[in-house]
């Protein structure tokens, strides 16, 4: 087993503890906070990152250019946002939320597992060695990582009835997807854009995932103007919400695997 195979297990057993943890609280029902499930989901962060930093050392590059350097960055990510979200102060904890963004940074390095995503560590192609891309990927993978924890808060949202847990959930959905829609905004749309210039010699080519993060973008607009504008807290701003996420599953997954483009490699 290579180092790299090592510190990726290493990050998987310790989502796994950390969702286990949660499992536990969550029977429990007990009120005092617990740490476990937190530095556990440090530590994964610590060593996704670690590898990503040592598949750069390989490639000559950063190490964002293929699906599986992006499962594992997107999978830090979403870890190091649950460690925020346990010791911030404004945001009412909830360990079923924590378990629910746990169990997607779990799948998403299953995903990277399996024998359908290539993990050789390999240069990038001369397209893909720019700075712009590098700030594309990131921040786009940022944004979506808060719009994680958006989809598991709208989800418990619709399944309960009680209102000051709804309104705490809604609130913990608004502040994601208003910190998300800034980092997807500008990393998928702007640096996007910047890059496609710079390695095609056009803005925007209607590629299918350019056009499917447009779809993301747009979902998340129609949320903000439904939950600002039109200051609906009932059901509607999380439907928008779960949408929104379904979106940007298949503006990675489905596009890549099923709308062959100018992406296709990424």
């Amino acid at each position: 087993m290579t180092l790299s195979q090592i510190l990726a297990t290493a990050a998987f057993s310790l989502l796994g503890l950390s969702a286990l943890v949660l499992i536990v609280r969550l029977f429990s029902r007990s009120g005092k906070p617990e740490w476990l499930s937190a530095a556990a989901q440090a530590l994964a962060a610590v060593l996704l990152a670690a590898e990503l930093v040592m598949r750069s050392f390989q490639v000559g590059f950063v190490a964002l250019t293929s699906t599986y350097e992006s499962l594992l960055f997107y999978a830090a990510v979403i870890a190091a946002l649950l460690v925020w979200y346990r010791f911030q102060k404004k945001l009412r904890y909830s360990a079923g939320l924590a378990f629910g963004a746990v169990m997607v940074a779990i799948i998403m390095m299953a995903v990277a597992s399996s024998p359908l995503i290539a993990k050789e560590a390999l240069p990038p192609i001369p397209a893909l060695r720019s700075g712009w891309l590098v700030l594309h990927v990131s921040f786009s993978f940022i944004g979506e990582a808060f719009f994680v924890v958006s989809f598991v808060a709208s989800i418990l949202f619709l399944a309960t009835k009680n209102d000051e847990r709804r309104l705490d959930l809604d609130r913990v959905t608004y502040t994601s997807v208003a910190i998300g829609y800034v980092f997807f905004t500008a990393g998928a749309l702007a640096f996007g854009a910047i890059w496609a210039e710079q390695a095609w010699g056009r803005w925007w080519s209607w590629d299918p995932k350019e056009t499917w993060a447009l779809v993301t973008w747009l979902v998340y607009t129609a949320y903000l103007h439904v939950r600002l504008v039109m200051k609906r807290k009932d059901s509607w701003p999380s439907i928008i919400s779960v949408a929104g996420f379904l979106c940007t599953v298949f503006t990675f997954f489905g596009v890549n695997y099923l709308l062959p483009g100018l992406h296709s490699y990424g």
